[in-house]
């Protein structure tokens, strides 16, 4: 049974520092510490680092709130969507409204142009996907 919601879960692997900066800035932090259930598509550090340089500096800006928070709601799908019930889906519906397509191949789930690299790590409040790519919506 899981200890931690998803931002202590995420924060204390150590693979989500921007994430969780990210999270902060966008006053996120709170609101995915609440009882959910949620469903995180979480980028990787490596994942923030492929965007181009300079973009997530730019993000972090409090006058860049507004689109950091549109980026990382794309992240989040309300419910506890387990890597069994993504692989049926073809697309979810996120917290800022728009849908991420969701395709399989191979064995390989596929969630926008991001590959999951890690499924159903457990929170208290939900799940998160560890995904090798920044989901940006369009």
């Amino acid at each position: 049974m899981p200890s931690m919601d998803i931002v202590d879960t995420a924060v204390t692997t150590g693979s989500f520092e921007t994430l969780a900066a990210a999270l902060g800035e966008a006053g996120l932090v709170g609101a995915l510490k609440g009882e959910g259930p949620f469903t995180v598509f979480a980028p990787t550090d490596e994942a923030f680092a492929k965007l181009p340089d300079g973009t997530v500096a730019l993000l972090l800006k409090p006058s860049n709130k507004e689109k950091l928070t549109d980026i990382l709601t794309y992240h989040v799908v309300a419910g506890n969507v387990k890597a069994a019930d993504v692989v049926k889906l073809s697309s979810a519906e996120t917290l800022n409204g728009k849908s991420i397509t969701i395709k399989t191949k191979d064995g390989m789930v596929f969630i926008d142009h991001s590959t999951v690299t890690k499924a159903d790590i457990k929170a208290t409040n939900g799940t998160i996907h560890v995904i090798d790519t920044v989901l940006i919506p369009e």
